[in-house]
């Protein structure tokens, strides 16, 4: 719903006055909180109000080193990065204000070919977006650089668009854009706390004690967003710490201008800044502090020089830069910047509160990220829906339990360094875990279990049978657990395993309108008989996936949604804001109440023979079905259902009632070779038979139709969220697919398949991968590809091309499938 059409309950006329009203309150007058309102100006329409408490740029924004690197890890944050290129030179002819942009070039330097084949793969989204990006020998850096000693090097990548600009004059800019398009902007006034209403914000109470009203508010306040987020009652989880840098007197023989040179496995960052030289880092171990505890109207915070804290980035810049050496120092930085637990932004709308946007927390990246962040934030707002896929960076995926003190300092120790560190294929932290442990965590670590964070939940990836397995080395080769996860895979294919699901959001909606609710919301036929189970989708008013679920009905009034760990609190934002008004609906979310224990593989039916009285015969017990079962005295539901392929089932338990189940289970299973199995062995299973995963190959940006998933939309109804942009998209066909690809290897032997890796066809870029693995049963590398093609191609001229799947540097032959390389028919998971 539109910003301009939300209903808001007002505060009574003797608590306003006309002159504090407005559309948008803009909290935060730094890069972030002037791009956005520059943005919103220039949608116009809205009445929009920066507040910045003290001077504009005094918080963080003035001693940003002000790089602007547009590669970035995924293809819409490269998107959004790049559109500072564009911006920052155009805002200069626009008001008249010097930015200080510069394109200057820039390396990314190697010295591991571990660390190579990482950049490689980084390349391949370059190329996918046009972006100048080459390959250069220690040799050619050193000439191109006077003074850098390639020792130590194997490489570098170039990135020609790589760019700096002077952050305060920035801002500057922005500002006066913002004000020439009707926004006003005011210094020296201080929030207090975020007003709400009824769930929505309404406003904000000022220092001096008077209110100022809203229909929308965003918190743009960098280190200082947590605690105005957690007065409105939403969370922001961000830490704020000690951020250094230095910049050398004047120095000789510096090219100019001078590329930006990152030295990532140094953990340092160099930049020239007017015959100067800037030298920083991302710190280990980083110095927490907290911004609540300091005085709210101290500005241009800077901390005492910490040159201990300094010393490993000094050395590396002086074997970097000998010339370094020589060079006096003019300045010591040390100023607060915010990250976040997983070094991506936080952005978008509250999922507590609606009408609260939030963007902060950009680790150190808050200027380049300003332009496209801005430009997003404000069609989100404008609109009501974000504008394009922004999950990566969505708020709506932190888990509340990121916001306590202890997790936050915990979780920096690793963090800030996490900038330059390697990020390995399914590279786990080692700080702030055990948040959210399993019902039976204690069992699978018992038997094995190696443990991963998945959405904030420790879930098992494997089981090791040996000390050698528990801790398997990172690579970018071929992935030391592969033989594991097709020892456990098999075993389910011939036997029975057993598997833990707890993780996945429960969500219940009851109530005489909830049928009719969730024909709004879903766009498959819910009006399903008791006791059965749907797939389907919610959609976005253009028709994107907002999310693919299934919905069991148990009794006539109460539905079931079952959606991933990773959208718990975006799926129950986006179902309690969608629901029709006047319909008389409850919605609970039940995640932490009920256990899943997921029972899986060719035994599976005997096994619960064994365990539960009841006919379990596919003809009373079929797949897709919903029943109520009892299991050693204790009520279990059963739903007979299979994200691996095989026949199973997932059985719902009370947490309370899980380890009596667990236990007859156990003592059921030894007579037919019940073993667990493993996060990634499931992961694996579902590539082979084509199942998608949201966030990865389904998404905002994807529709039924382009994620080949049409099924899941009714062929008679058009009453639901979406159904005009899917009407419109039959009638003129779409013009990309997403296809199932199988990936021969090639002269470096298996492929890693992963996400984002480019897809060929004749030389030309037409497409990347959404997300790729090794099949365990069938040993094929297979990858979801959403390719490019005609509106009136069909999805078997589609699959009939000779793709090439490129992965770091190397192009692999692959040809996508009709049908799933596993059992095709379904007849293992339906008979």
């Amino acid at each position: 719903m539109a910003l301009r059409n939300r209903p808001v309950t007002d505060h009574t006329a003797a608590m306003r006055t006309d002159k504090n009203d407005c559309d948008v309150l803009i909290v935060g007058g730094g890069a972030i909180g002037l791009s956005l309102a520059y943005h919103l100006g220039h949608i116009g329409g809205l009445s929009v109000r920066v507040l910045e408490r003290n001077r504009l740029t005094s918080g963080t924004s003035w001693h940003a080193a002000g790089i602007v690197g547009p590669l970035r890890a995924s293809l819409n944050l490269t998107h959004m990065a790049m559109y500072a290129t564009d911006l920052f030179p155009r805002l200069e002819v626009e008001t008249g204000q010097a930015t200080g942009f510069r394109t200057t070039g820039g390396y990314w330097l190697a010295q591991t070919e571990q660390r190579m084949i990482e950049l490689r793969r980084i390349a391949g989204m370059g190329r996918r977006v046009g972006l100048g990006v080459s390959f250069v020998t220690p040799g050619d850096i050193a000439n191109a650089v006077p003074g850098l000693s390639p020792d130590g090097l194997v490489g570098a990548l170039r990135v020609e668009e790589d760019a700096q600009v002077n952050p305060v004059d920035l801002c500057m800019a922005y500002a006066k854009g913002a004000r020439a398009k009707g926004v006003v902007i005011d210094e020296g006034i201080g929030v207090a706390s975020i007003e709400t209403r009824e769930g929505r914000a309404t406003g904000a109470l000022l220092d001096d004690g008077t209110r100022m009203s809203a229909k929308a508010v965003a918190l743009c306040t960098g280190a200082w967003t947590k605690p105005l987020a957690e007065s409105a009652g939403a969370i922001a989880p961000l830490q704020a710490v000690e951020h250094m840098y230095i910049v050398t007197e004047p120095m000789a023989g510096l090219p100019d201008p001078m590329p930006i040179l990152r030295d990532l496995d140094a953990g340092i960052y160099l930049k020239g800044d007017a015959g100067k030289l800037v030298l920083g880092g991302f710190e280990p171990n980083a110095k927490v502090w907290q911004p609540e505890k300091s005085d709210p109207k101290a500005d241009y915070l800077m901390f005492q020089d910490d040159w201990d804290q300094f010393a490993p980035f000094m050395e590396a810049g002086l074997r970097r830069m000998p010339t370094f050496e020589t060079a006096g120092v003019q300045t010591f930085m040390n100023g607060p910047e915010s990250f976040t637990p997983d070094t991506k932004q936080l952005m978008g709308e509250t999922p507590d509160v609606q009408g609260l946007y939030v963007a902060a927390g950009f680790n150190s990246i808050g200027i380049m990220s300003s332009a496209g962040a801005g430009k997003a934030l404000a069609e989100w707002i404008a609109a009501g829906e974000a504008p394009f896929d922004l999950w990566d960076v969505d708020i709506a995926r932190a888990d509340p339990k990121w916001s306590s003190e202890a997790f936050l300092a915990d979780r920096m120790r690793e963090a800030v360094a996490n900038q330059f560190a390697m990020h390995w294929p399914l590279k786990q932290p080692h700080t702030g875990r055990n948040l959210r442990p399993c019902p039976l965590h204690d069992v699978w670590q018992k038997v094995g279990g190696v443990f991963g964070v998945t959405a904030g939940w420790e879930r098992a990836l494997w089981y090791a049978e040996t000390n050698l397995e528990t801790r398997l080395p990172d690579t970018y080769g071929p992935q030391p657990w592969w033989p594991i996860a097709e020892r456990e895979a098999k075993h389910m294919a011939k036997h029975v395993a057993v598997l833990e699901l707890s993780p996945f959001t429960k969500i219940d909606v009851t109530g005489p309108g909830a049928c009719a609710a969730l024909e709004t919301l879903c766009a498959g036929d819910i009006d399903i008989p008791v006791g059965r189970t749907l797939y389907t989708v919610m959609l976005n008013t253009r028709g994107g996936i907002e999310a693919d679920i299934t919905v069991s009905r148990f009794v006539d009034d109460h539905f079931r949604i079952t959606c991933p760990a990773a959208t718990r609190w975006k799926d129950l934002a986006w179902i309690r804001r969608h629901i029709p008004n006047g319909t008389t609906v409850q919605v609970g979310d039940m995640t932490e109440n009920e256990a899943v224990v997921g029972v899986m593989g060719a035994r599976a039916r005997d096994l619960m023979m064994a365990l539960s009285d009841g006919d379990w015969s596919n003809a009373a017990f079929p797949f897709g079905a919903v029943r109520t079962v009892m299991v050693s005295g204790k009520v279990v539901r059963a739903t007979r259902i299979s994200f691996v392929g095989e026949l199973g089932y997932e059985l719902s338990i009370l947490v309370d009632d899980v380890m009596v189940v667990y236990d007859a289970l156990q003592r059921a299973g030894a007579a037919f070779y019940l073993k667990p199995l493993g996060h990634l062995a499931l992961d694996g299973c579902r590539f082979e038979k084509g199942f998608r995963h949201w966030g990865h190959d389904l998404g905002p940006d994807i529709t039924p139709l382009e994620g080949g998933i049409g099924f899941t939309i009714s062929k008679t109804r058009h009453n639901f969220i979406g159904a005009d942009a899917i009407v419109k998209q039959r009638d003129q066909g779409v013009d990309k697919r997403l296809v199932l690809l199988t990936v021969e290897d090639g002269p470096n032997g298996l492929p890693v398949l992963l996400h984002d890796e480019p897809v060929y066809l004749d030389d030309q870029i037409v497409g990347l991968t959404t997300s790729g693995g090794r099949g365990p049963r069938t040993g094929l590398s297979l990858c979801f590809a959403m390719v490019a093609c005609g509106a009136q191609e069909t999805l078997d001229q589609v699959r009939r091309k000779p793709y090439q799947v490129d992965v770091a540097g190397v192009r692999y032959a692959a040809t996508a499938l009709a049908r799933p390389p596993y059992d095709a028919d379904g007849l293992r998971m339906k008979s």
